[in-house]
């Protein structure tokens, strides 16, 4: 929410858009309709190819209990690879103090996998620093943050993390996994 808010200062008319698992907490919907009124943009959702029933039909009930690697590639990874092509660049708001996979991210690199350059403005920021944004400028943010969940993703998929662990350990809890594969590749 920071990156959104500091990017639509620069520019208004930004093209937001928001990778729609459709199995997404209904608290994260609620944020995307406060975004929406508060900056006055529409956030265009960019979903999957199937729903969550034709994906059951097709890969049987919870994919993401069987194989999360599976369901986040057809839910979140190859929607938005498919829909960043039609871009020059994207933003994400990945940070290097977010865990140790991303504790080497550069703020612009290549994204070979969706063929676009990819910007990381706030690679160097911290959880602190993010917070006092948030704070000073009135950002909207989940509430489920305040709720204990650092992290946030799909439903199914995401759960506040017991005390002392780190905060992307809600995330896919009991695999062997600690990103969806978007920022892979």
């Amino acid at each position: 929410m920071v990156l959104l808010d500091l990017a639509l200062k620069v520019e208004p008319r930004l093209n937001v858009f928001v990778a729609d698992t459709e199995l997404l907490f209904p608290e994260t919907y609620a944020l995307i309709e406060r975004v929406e009124s508060r900056y006055g943009i529409s956030v265009e959702a960019v979903r999957p190819r199937a729903s969550v029933a034709e994906q059951s039909a097709s890969h049987g009930e919870a994919l993401w209990a069987r194989d999360p690697d599976a369901c986040c590639n057809l839910r979140k990874v190859v929607p938005l690879r498919e829909h960043l092509r039609g871009y020059d660049a994207w933003l994400t708001a990945l940070r290097r103090d977010q865990s140790a996979t991303r504790a080497e991210i550069p703020e612009r690199s290549w994204d070979q996998a969706a063929q676009v350059v990819k910007v990381a403005p706030l690679a160097a920021w911290t959880e602190d620093d993010v917070w006092s944004y948030v704070s000073a400028n009135d950002v909207p943010v989940n509430t489920l943050h305040f709720d204990g969940y650092p992290s946030i993703g799909c439903v199914h998929c995401t759960r506040r993390p017991a005390p002392g662990e780190a905060a992307r350990s809600g995330r896919w809890a009991g695999f062997d996994k600690v990103e969806c594969g978007i920022h892979v590749g």
